[in-house]
């Protein structure tokens, strides 16, 4: 007689927490496994069918995403202890159980949803935007230098997922400092020909409270970026440019 071979499932532990005021718990299901699936579709069998390992129904894990192809940021969440893009984290590349939980370096807002709000502060306190006058068409913009182009285009890679802030060791409730990626955003926007003309406002809020100075030189964040970023390289290049900035500001006063 021949017996079956019970099908293969996917087995996922979830922190999860009800509220943002809660205390986070976890919860174990049990799924069946299909090719190729990544992380996202495997949360989203969980959505289709809320039964956990216990056989118990409960309400569907939440989470984030949006484009599926690592643009976005949104679906950041630390997959067995590290951070990084669920829509790109195949199962296959996995030792189960695959653990996963929100990032931690950002307040939860329900499960694996948290709030980013504190990149995005970042990003204005730096000035992060070419500014124009008008909404009229200005015509054509200045043209930049290949070279400095390429590593511009480098730059502009960055999708605010939050990654590097989760791996840096500065980043954390007792500390204000803003984080690589907007240092980095300083130096992408400083080159802007257009951008340029308001360098000194962005490279201030560097030398700010909480700005470049916070920065340990761990290097984690380069090693973390999905985007392979050269952080790095920015803060190296902020350092010479805040420094430079600081000496100007010694001679105008």
């Amino acid at each position: 007689m021949v017996t079956a071979t019970p099908p293969k499932t996917v087995t996922l532990i979830v922190t999860r927490q009800d509220t943002p005021q809660s205390a986070p718990y976890t919860e174990q299901f049990e799924i069946p496994y299909r090719p190729n699936m990544n992380v996202i579709s495997a949360l989203m069998e969980v959505q289709r069918n809320p039964v956990n390992a216990q056989g118990n129904e409960t309400v569907p894990v939440c989470w984030e995403s949006n484009c599926l192809e690592e643009v976005c940021g949104s679906c950041s969440m630390i997959i067995n202890g590290k951070p990084r893009q669920a829509c790109t984290a195949l199962i296959d590349a996995y030792e189960q159980p695959i653990r996963l939980s929100p990032m931690k370096t950002f307040p939860v807002v329900r499960d694996l949803v948290i709030d980013r709000s504190r990149m995005f502060d970042a990003l204005k306190r730096v000035k992060a935007w070419i500014p124009i006058d008008g909404t009229y068409d200005l015509g054509p913009g200045p043209r930049m230098a290949e070279a400095k182009r390429q590593w511009a285009y480098e730059l502009s890679q960055c999708m605010t997922c939050g990654v590097c802030l989760e791996a840096c060791p500065n980043v954390n409730d007792r500390s204000d400092f803003i984080g690589p990626a907007a240092v980095s955003q300083v130096r992408l926007f400083n080159a802007h020909p257009t951008g340029e003309m308001h360098k000194n406002e962005r490279l201030d809020a560097l030398m700010g409270p909480g700005g470049i100075e916070g920065c340990g030189n761990s290097q984690n964040c380069v090693r973390s970026c999905p985007k392979e970023i050269p952080l790095t390289t920015s803060i190296a290049a902020m350092n010479q440019d805040t420094t430079k900035r600081l000496i100007q500001k010694w001679f105008m006063e």
